[in-house]
């Protein structure tokens, strides 16, 4: 695992391409996407998987959606799911290998069942945003849905909200933001990824990376709206590719940071999935 001052090992055998292989080699990732006026942060998170060499990357939205979300984009699929019935129709694709859900989704009942849904298909699954939220009154409802191909991806207010023990000790001082996330990981029984300029990352059985955007990595220009969905969309996209949940997160984290300092000052989400032709240029890719 990545220690705050050094990249992640094998970089170029986990994101390289070889000629022989073609998209469906790269896994099919899908966003679950919000209802109209609410499709930014989804097609964020989508062009985020797409950058990151998914195979290929579909935006399911309502049908009421679609049209909004497929004027604005091209190389990423466009389909209207009829809810939680739509979504499991179109999980029964089992070319499909990864799953993000949150990003402008929204806080309605919904929301918990498509959660559900996804869940039950057993696939690499992100949960961002407002699919964790929405489980902040009962957060073990969802720890026990959850299986070990899963990634959840709280800044700190959602932290709080799902692990309010957890976060009171960590902000008394009584633990470390490390030993916080490894015992929010053994609780919920999936990776944690507890974002900040301290990115720290940790799966259920102790093992655990760190990202730092901080010192000699600083990336401040990264606190701007939506660069977290873009960050989900990274790692659904290093999912589904077949990266395992800790080694998706951490290398998404480590690329998200990368993608900042390559661009500069001035960033703004949709800079980020642009950026990393130039990092993977950098690494030798």
């Amino acid at each position: 695992m990545s220690t705050p001052e050094t990249r992640p090992e094998g970089l170029s055998a986990l994101l390289g391409k070889r000629p022989e292989q073609h998209k469906y080699d790269h896994g099919h990732a899908v966003i679950v996407g919000g209802p109209p006026g609410q499709g930014g942060a989804a097609r964020l998170a989508a062009r985020g998987a797409l950058r990151v060499g998914a195979g290929l990357v579909t935006l399911g939205c309502p049908l009421r959606a679609v049209t909004e979300n497929a004027v604005q984009l091209n190389a990423i699929m466009v389909r209207g799911l009829d809810g939680t019935a739509g979504l499991a129709e179109m999980l029964e694709d089992g070319r499909i290998t990864a799953v993000c859900l949150g990003p402008g989704l929204g806080l309605g009942p919904a929301t918990a069942e498509l959660v559900k849904t996804t869940l039950r298909a057993k696939r690499g699954t992100i949960l961002d945003a407002d699919a964790l939220s929405r489980f902040q009154r009962a957060p073990e409802a969802l720890f026990d849905m959850l299986h070990d191909h899963v990634v959840l991806t709280p800044h700190a207010g959602e932290f709080a909200r799902l692990f309010p023990d957890i976060a009171k000790r960590h902000k008394a001082g009584e633990v470390s933001k490390l030993d916080a996330t490894r015992e929010a990981a053994a609780r919920a029984g999936s990776v944690v990824l507890f974002k900040g300029a301290e990115t720290v990352i940790a799966a259920p059985d102790g093992r655990h990376a760190i990202q730092t955007a901080a010192g000699d990595r600083a990336a401040p220009w990264l606190a701007t709206a939506g660069a977290g969905d873009v960050l989900a969309g990274m790692i659904v996209g290093l999912l589904a590719r077949g990266l395992d949940p800790l080694r998706a997160a951490e290398v998404g984290a480590w690329l998200h940071v990368e993608a900042a300092r390559s661009f500069g000052p001035g960033l703004i989400a949709e800079d980020l999935p642009e950026a990393l032709p130039q990092v993977f240029r950098q690494i030798g890719l």
